[in-house]
């Protein structure tokens, strides 16, 4: 099978590659990509080059023009450079819902499954910052490593280069709770300082006609502290009342926001089908 492996905010391609050398090995074609503005399509603040990190807080970000469209974009023309191959599985993680429910709104056509790790999906709510803004984000503790002002800076920025013990610690808790320090930033190392503003706003829903007619599945993360349970959980209700008969495929790993980190076999044993859901 074909897989196309996008990556969430402030991360990158690479963030994949322990899953994708797991999906290359059972045989499949395993594509993962950087998302505009991140990765080695990444630019980055001055500042943040030059461990500035007072400037840091307010200078403009270099990607505050980046839209969501523009990950959407790239997201097809990767579908659209697969599909030769066979139709395309691709799974988004956490803000890489956004993108992926685009792509799968202007090509359903060309997508086998969409499968969302942890990811949004806007079905009720237009963008990302509504749902992160729910009740059921609220005990979600990521908020607590951004830096500046987003209104000032174009973007929601962390600061990966700061190697404060207590910032370091911020990072792992939200993100990679289950891993020691050590491997964590191992992954730290490779996060983008930016993602841009208007990626978290720009409306990213698709249609029932459309989005809602292609198979997906939704891996809950059960120790998630960046997108909690319960806000995975009503996305997922979300989404299943409006597509009835086209339901959410669910399964749950006991994991932090990032299991292509701490349980990589796993998820991709989950993405081959090799397991049931839970």
């Amino acid at each position: 099978m074909n897989y196309l492996l996008v990556h969430g905010a402030w991360h990158c391609a690479a963030h994949w590659n322990r899953v994708a050398a797991r999906l290359t090995a059972q045989g499949h074609r395993v594509c993962a990509l950087d998302l505009p503005g991140s990765g080695l399509n990444a630019t980055y603040p001055e500042s943040f080059l030059r461990n500035d990190f007072a400037a840091l807080a307010g200078e403009p970000s270099p990607v505050a023009g980046i839209h969501l469209c523009d990950y959407r974009d790239a997201v097809v023309a990767q579908v659209r450079a697969l599909a030769p191959h066979g139709p395309v599985t691709v799974v988004g993680h956490s803000f890489g819902g956004l993108a992926i429910t685009l792509a799968g709104e202007a090509v359903p056509g060309l997508i086998r499954r969409l499968v969302y790790v942890s990811a949004y999906v806007p079905v009720r709510f237009a963008t990302g910052a509504d749902y992160g803004g729910l009740p059921e984000a609220a005990s979600g503790v990521s908020g607590a490593v951004l830096i500046g002002d987003p209104m000032t800076t174009g973007a929601m920025r962390i600061n990966p280069r700061d190697g404060d013990p207590a910032y370091v610690e911020k990072g792992r808790l939200a993100f990679y709770n289950d891993l020691p320090t050590v491997e964590y930033l191992r992954f730290a190392a490779y996060l983008n300082p930016d993602l841009p503003l208007a990626v978290a706003f720009d409306d990213a829903r698709g249609t029932v006609e459309r989005w809602g007619s292609i198979p997906r599945t939704f891996v809950r993360l059960t120790e998630d502290r960046t997108i909690p349970p319960a806000l995975q959980d009503r996305m997922i209700a979300e989404a299943d009342a409006v597509t009835p008969g086209n339901a959410f495929e669910v399964f749950s790993l006991p994991s932090s926001h990032s299991p292509f980190a701490s349980m990589p076999g796993r998820l991709a044993d989950v993405l081959a089908g090799s397991v049931v859901p839970a």
